[in-house]
């Protein structure tokens, strides 16, 4: 009788730590998001949500919902997006960039290189986080007592700018004035909600320029490290690892969080906010650009790399760029999409290979 009691036991203690080690390796909340470049709809919204989506990351232009200054802040199109995410049960996560005209000549200025600047960034920030953070404005105008009651997903993490080592995203990129915008807005942020996390704008991984136009997402990433006081302004790093294959974004991923545990920083979270192959093949003008098949072929490598590393890399997020095919973008853009473009729903095999892993 001991022996069995025994046995029942260690039967059970045995299964106890299968389900707590399961649980433990669990994909976080969100983990599969999309990067829509095009106008969506419902149609859209639910085809991503039967297909494993998750999150979808959708750019908040400061310049385009602040047009005066001092003016009124226009949510129109900012309400109608979260939404219909919201109805589809998608989470929403924005990245905010766009130094508006009245404030700056150029919208790719950093807005901290004044008083004007800095107190113009910090209200808006707070502003925004205020209407869709915790406890925020629009859910409270759709409650359940509204005349269009939405499921409650108020927006838990925000992205600080985009490719800000970058010169296409970042006039004269810069770690120290990149450090004094995080301060601004991390400011602003938690106290509009103190329990939302900043992100840093996706670094791009390799632009294949150097200072002062662009830097390496890594040396970036370690000079900004070392401005005093920064590792307080933000909850974790965002990554764009485009590359011409799987070995060369395990390389940028690898060597990013590398940069964070030499800084102390290993226990931040990290996001790629974008990353993707095109279904054309024109390797010779685009790397990213690696024919039908070989789209799929990739998509496959990285997930699988991503989604089997998540726990060691603390991965917290993976956008693809991008929903559907688009021209007059980027030069990879017209066929990054996981489908074709136009109204229809025409998939390409990537598709299929993401939801392989997104359902």
């Amino acid at each position: 009788m001991p022996r069995t009691v025994i046995a029942i036991a260690l039967a059970a203690l045995l299964i106890a730590a299968l389900v707590s080690g399961s649980a433990a390796q669990a994909l976080p909340r969100g983990f599969f998001g999309i990067v829509p470049q095009s106008t969506i709809g419902k149609r859209d919204l639910a085809r991503m949500r039967a297909g494993g989506v998750d999150t979808i990351r959708v750019m908040v232009s400061w310049g385009a919902i602040q047009q005066e200054p001092r003016g009124e802040f226009d949510w129109g199109g900012l309400d109608d997006t979260v939404a219909l995410a919201a109805e589809d049960h998608l989470e929403v996560l924005p990245f905010l960039i766009s130094t508006p005209g009245w404030l700056a000549k150029d919208w790719r200025v950093l807005p901290v290189e004044n008083r004007r600047q800095r107190r113009a960034w910090g209200e808006f920030v707070g502003a925004v986080v205020e209407r869709y953070g915790h406890g925020g404005e629009f859910w409270q105008e759709h409650g359940p007592r509204s005349k269009r009651p939405l499921p409650k997903l108020p927006i838990r993490a925000w992205q600080i700018w985009n490719e800000e080592n970058y010169f296409y995203f970042a006039k004269l990129p810069s770690p120290t004035h990149y450090a004094r915008l995080l301060a601004v807005a991390h400011k602003a942020m938690h106290r509009a909600d103190p329990r939302a996390d900043l992100v840093l704008g996706g670094l791009f991984g390799d632009p294949g320029q150097s200072p002062p136009r662009a830097w390496d997402a890594a040396d970036f990433l370690d000079r900004l490290y070392r401005v005093p006081g920064v590792k307080a302004n933000f909850e974790a790093v965002a990554l764009h690892p485009y590359a011409a294959d799987v070995g060369v974004l395990r390389a940028l991923v690898e060597g990013v969080r590398q940069v964070m545990a030499r800084h102390g920083d290993a226990a931040a979270g990290l996001y790629l906010t974008e990353l993707g192959w095109g279904s054309q093949y024109d390797p010779q003008t685009v790397a990213f650009e690696v024919g039908l098949h070989g789209q799929a072929r990739e998509l496959r490598g990285a997930y699988r790399y991503l989604v089997s590393n998540h726990h060691r890399l603390n991965l917290r997020q993976v956008d693809w760029f991008t929903w559907k095919d688009i021209t007059g973008s980027c030069t990879f853009c017209d066929s990054s999409g996981l489908f074709r473009r136009g109204r229809s729903f025409r998939p390409k095999p990537a598709w299929h290979a993401f939801v392989s892993f997104a359902r």
